[in-house]
């Protein structure tokens, strides 16, 4: 077992337990029953799952127990779901594909495409860093595996520049913060909403985002062991259900939104509002665009030498939750 599972493994276990959710308890044992009820584990990331349903109103009344894991970024997420320690949960565009390419058991289950906006490559104020082509040789934190990882490599692309001509540090969210705003790294590849902290209150510019770099999708992703029980398979519909309406509502309520979002991350109200505005999402069907936009992200880490061998995301999706998209439908 590896370091980083071995990590993620001890958040669920501290941080899953005290997450309980639906009021009616959430203890089980390993069939994933609490009193005779289906108890779904739900990864989750900051503002994310858990915050938007609450502010919608579609967090409780459910026929099962929902327990919340928190993880600083997609990777440990499905490191976690691999490991049978999550049911199921949300992440980006990239964490997937390094998941299929280390032979994780996933199974991507739903899709929704937001603004680029909020996936950034900022550096500090001072920064003479000007143009993305300056980026060669310099120090730049990104998450490994996140989708800021590709984010960066598109751009180093675009320059004719590679992972080989700069130095990056793999660093997650905080631990990135903290790098950028003591000067350690030159650049921090980064989504939201840590970039409206960070140019907000770190004074961050903005180098360059992800409109026409990167495709704006994010994933649920359930373990198959959870889809092939009947109980927690149909406690997977409703959930997806629910968020995908959770995000049709956020859209036309975007102050409501905001305000549930500061209030669960503790961060200021105008940081939540520009995260907010980024993080608008529209649940969309995962169909053979989806998946094509997600191999080109598989092909181009492959030709990087950043994954070992070859995807094909295909044999990772299960589509059978489509139709939530029109159930989400008002």
């Amino acid at each position: 077992m590896t370091r980083r599972l071995l990590a993620a493994l001890l958040l669920v276990l501290t941080a899953g337990t005290a997450c309980a959710s639906t009021g009616q308890g959430a203890s089980g044992g390993q069939d994933g029953q609490a009193s005779g009820r289906v108890t779904l584990r739900v990864g989750d990331q900051k503002a994310g799952s858990q915050a938007l349903l609450k502010a919608a109103g579609l967090l409780d009344g459910t026929s099962y127990a929902i327990t919340w894991s928190q993880f600083t970024s997609g990777p440990p997420l499905l490191e976690a779901v691999n490991a049978g320690a999550v049911d199921i949960g949300g992440v980006g565009n990239t964490p997937p594909v390094f998941a299929a390419a280390s032979g994780s058991k996933i199974k991507i289950v739903a899709a929704y495409r937001q603004s680029a906006k909020g996936s950034a490559i900022l550096v500090p104020t001072g920064s003479a860093i000007t143009s993305t082509a300056q980026l060669r040789g310099k120090k730049i934190a990104v998450a490994k595996g996140s989708s800021a990882h590709y984010h960066l490599l598109a751009v180093l692309k675009k320059e004719g520049l590679s992972f080989a001509d700069i130095q990056p540090q793999y660093l997650q969210p905080a631990d990135a913060l903290a790098a950028f705003s003591s000067g350690t790294v030159d650049a921090w590849a980064i989504w939201d909403p840590f970039t409206s902290q960070a140019r907000i209150q770190h004074q961050a510019r903005l180098l360059v985002d992800g409109e026409g770099v990167v495709n704006g999708l994010g994933f649920q992703v359930a373990a198959p062991a959870a889809l092939g029980d009947a109980g927690k398979r149909a406690a997977v519909g409703d959930f997806l259900t629910r968020l995908a309406k959770a995000r049709i509502w956020a859209a036309t309520h975007l102050d409501e939104w905001a305000k549930v979002w500061a209030q669960e991350t503790g961060l200021p109200v105008e940081v939540a509002d520009a995260a907010v505005a980024n993080a608008v999402a529209t649940p969309v069907v995962i169909d053979d665009s989806v998946v094509s936009s997600e191999q080109e992200i598989a092909d181009a880490f492959t030709a990087g030498g950043l994954i070992p061998g070859t995807v094909t995301f295909s044999q990772f999706v299960d589509d059978r939750f489509n139709d939530v998209v029109g159930k989400a439908q008002p």
